[in-house]
């Protein structure tokens, strides 16, 4: 094998298509563009959702409810749950950090204690919001509710 030799593989490459040099370029008249209207022009630039007149997608189909841009989520932890919680991840205060730690919640998450299911045992606890019935639940227990912000 010789430099001089050396040549690309059959067709992997291919002609340039000229377009717009007349009639014996083979490609003359309307240039592959079809006849007339603004996509055979310059400049020509399509709206996004436009359909060439017919009703767009988004103004078709039905509207329904609204999201509010204020709701903050929580991870919820029921009392039921709380004594499986401690037993198996060995933990007797549930602040953000514990339950973080444990991969029981994700770093930004905020977390609310609910007040379905008993709580058998004595637990500290430091999270972003509780039910007025989980926090009766956790003081007749023996344990403690801090609420953090």
């Amino acid at each position: 094998m010789k430099l001089h030799t050396l040549k690309p593989a059959k067709g992997s490459t291919h002609k340039e298509k000229r377009i717009g040099r007349g009639e014996a370029s083979g490609k003359g008249g309307t240039s592959t563009k079809g006849n007339k209207g603004g996509q055979s022009r310059a400049g020509y630039k399509s709206k996004k959702a436009h359909e060439g007149g017919q009703m767009p997608i988004q103004r078709r189909v039905p509207k329904r409810g609204f999201k509010n841009n204020n709701r903050v989520e929580f991870k919820v932890l029921n009392l039921g749950q709380i004594d499986t919680l401690a037993e198996k991840y060995s933990i007797t205060e549930f602040s953000l950090q514990n339950l973080y730690v444990n991969g029981l919640i994700s770093q930004f998450d905020s977390v609310k204690v609910l007040g379905n299911g008993e709580l058998k045992g004595k637990f500290t606890f430091k999270v972003n919001a509780a039910s007025e019935k989980a926090k009766a639940a956790i003081e007749a227990a023996g344990g403690t509710i801090e609420i953090i912000k």
